[in-house]
């Protein structure tokens, strides 16, 4: 069987593919494995009650039920909650969006892959555009998504060392670098893999840096504002015409219902549908229908600030206390925990590499994720720190994850050990 160039590249290894590999199957064929890998959220009964509650008053009328299971959703996505999502940006923050401002995609993943592409790669004169993201390291899925060569570059950051064994990322504007050739910039806020959180003031700046250069600044905010808010310092949404925030549903409790949310400027908006109807036909309709009188009531806003964001603030701070108890002595330092479901560890000086270590922990039961995935746009080699760092989630109950810990922490100490 001979591919394409495009098969060879989707049938290669990647690391996303890993990881949702390792994901599926530790959840669904080895349930005692565990699983500090992958980005499955935690189970919140108060947040699946409401989910229950509203599936429950779906599949008790006709007409609901059919139009979840028996009709296409229109190109843009559910005309219905495109409104009610304009409405509640208008409302909490002031933006000035309109459902023309709004689309709906399979997932964020499957959003990314389209904006992406359409601003990076081969263009019709000849010349080539990349993706440049500011921060290193950062979310692992974008990786591969891009359809032709020398896609992404990425900038080092500038590393603070704080109190207590914490450290910080920041965007070094010194050595970022946005030309001719860079057709967009985009950061995850939180980051993914590092919970680090932008400031506004670096939010504001980058916007700066891309209206100069007459290219969109992308925010991915999965995790982040306005839902479902796992954010732990205080930080203002940012939108605007030159903006396109990507959102979902995933993180809120709803992974396998794949729901996107883009907000950008009409035009964009109007080219992604024509290309995501192409690839996609039309979004599906669980996550609109079980969303929708949320986003009409603005009941995701409480769902995200009393109950997911306290949820998982009360999980980062169990695991740090357990990492620091389990590590100590060792050289580690832990990024900041500012958001997102995940700790990021550096092992300074580590002699073995973070895929060595994932492997022996994986042979031990655990699973985490290597950091070098997370270097994406980097020449890796070049940074013996992309070597140094891992990624652990702490979504699971905190029994498991200590105990994942303790056995991260052996394999860490006997690599110290040679």
């Amino acid at each position: 069987m001979q591919f394409s160039r495009f098969g060879e590249k989707y049938t290669a290894e990647s690391g996303i593919v890993t990881l949702m590999d390792d994901l599926g199957t530790a959840l669904n064929l080895n349930p005692d494995m565990i699983s500090m890998g992958g980005g499955n959220p935690s189970r919140i009964p108060a947040v699946e009650r409401v989910f229950r509650d509203r599936l429950l008053q779906l599949l008790g009328s006709d007409a609901d039920l059919h139009r979840l299971l028996g009709i296409y959703q229109s190109p843009q996505g559910d005309p219905q909650l495109l409104v009610q999502i304009a409405e509640l940006l208008q409302r909490q923050f002031g933006w000035p969006v309109t459902a023309k401002n709004i689309a709906i995609a399979n997932g964020s993943q499957s959003a990314f892959y389209i904006l992406f592409n359409m601003f990076a790669g081969e263009f019709a004169d000849g010349s080539h555009r990349h993706i440049q993201l500011p921060l290193a390291p950062e979310y692992l899925g974008y990786s591969d998504v891009g359809l032709s060569r020398d896609f992404f570059r990425a900038t080092r950051p500038a590393i603070d060392i704080l109190d207590d064994h914490l450290f910080k990322y920041r965007v070094d504007f010194d050595k970022l670098s946005v030309d001719h050739t860079t057709g967009a910039i985009c950061v995850s806020r939180p980051t993914n893999p590092t919970g680090n959180v932008l400031t506004d003031a670096e939010v504001e700046q980058l916007d700066d840096l891309a209206r100069q250069h007459g290219i969109p600044l992308i925010i991915d905010g999965a995790y982040g504002t306005p839902f479902p808010g796992i954010i732990f310092t205080e930080v203002k949404p940012h939108w605007n015409d030159n903006t396109v925030l990507v959102l979902s549903l995933s993180k809120l409790g709803l992974p396998g219902a794949r729901t996107g949310i883009v907000v950008a400027e009409e035009a964009l908006i109007s080219a992604f549908t024509q290309a995501n109807t192409i690839i996609s036909l039309a979004s599906g309709n669980l996550g609109p229908a079980l969303a929708r009188e949320l986003f009409r009531s603005g009941e995701i806003l409480s769902v995200s600030s009393d109950l997911v964001q306290p949820f998982y603030r009360t999980r980062s701070q169990q695991a740090v206390t357990a990492l620091r108890r389990a590590l100590d002595g060792l050289p580690y330092y832990i990024h900041k925990p500012e958001g997102a479901i995940f700790l990021w560890l550096w092992f300074k000086g580590l002699p073995i590499t973070s895929q060595a270590l994932y492997e022996r922990l994986k042979a031990r039961g655990v699973l985490i994720v290597a950091g070098h995935h997370f270097f994406v746009g980097m020449a890796s080699s070049d940074w013996r720190h992309t070597e140094e760092c891992i990624r652990v989630t702490y979504s699971q109950d905190p029994e498991v994850v200590e105990r994942g810990i303790d056995i991260l922490a052996d394999e860490v100490r006997k690599a110290y050990k040679g």
